[in-house]
């Protein structure tokens, strides 16, 4: 049986070939156009750790910036494999006051979510069924937190929106360009 991560990224919200393209236009609304070709491949390998996951927010969900991360590194050095590594507001390490140093790709991939259209992450979400995951997680999970409705799909999509621009807005300017560190 297929696993839920592997799902997400053959046709679910993490979609190999969407997803990224998505994120690279967050990007360019965000920060410009993504004129490195190390921004284009960390949008294309960010997300492939979910593969063989069988969950999306579990410990081995959150564990899938890793390989992403990997072959950065691999391609381009320790600051490109930190610039997608750190793409995880949950895996970012914290500064000396306990703040997340997440990158920009954190903001952009956050905004991709915002910037998809309703229909088409509601029809994806449900193909691979990461939808229920994510609902769970806010009724009782990591997500309680930020009082999402979990009434209907439609309506925990729009109050996920709105968090998550809130999420933008705050960190667009404050997350860390490790780039050029």
């Amino acid at each position: 049986m297929m696993k839920i991560g592997t799902k997400s990224v053959l046709f679910g919200v993490h979609q190999f070939l969407l997803h990224p393209i998505l994120v690279a236009l967050a990007w360019w609304k965000l920060y410009g156009f993504p004129n490195k070709i190390q921004y284009w491949i960390a949008f294309f390998v960010h997300d492939l750790g979910y593969i063989g996951k069988p969950n999306m927010d579990g410990q081995e969900g959150e564990e899938h910036v890793m390989l992403g991360g990997e072959i950065m590194a691999n391609l381009f050095g320790p600051r490109w494999g930190e610039f997608t590594l750190y793409h995880s507001r949950f895996q970012a390490p914290t500064n000396g006051s306990g703040e997340k140093m997440m990158s920009r790709l954190c903001v952009a991939d956050k905004f991709s979510f915002c910037i998809t259209p309703d229909w088409l992450y509601l029809l994806q979400a449900n193909l691979s069924g990461e939808i229920h995951e994510y609902m769970e997680k806010s009724r009782i999970g990591k997500y309680v937190s930020m009082n999402l409705s979990t009434i209907t799909q439609h309506q925990w999509r729009k109050n996920l929106k709105e968090w998550m621009q809130k999420f933008v807005d705050q960190n667009r300017s404050s997350a860390i360009y490790w780039e050029d560190k």
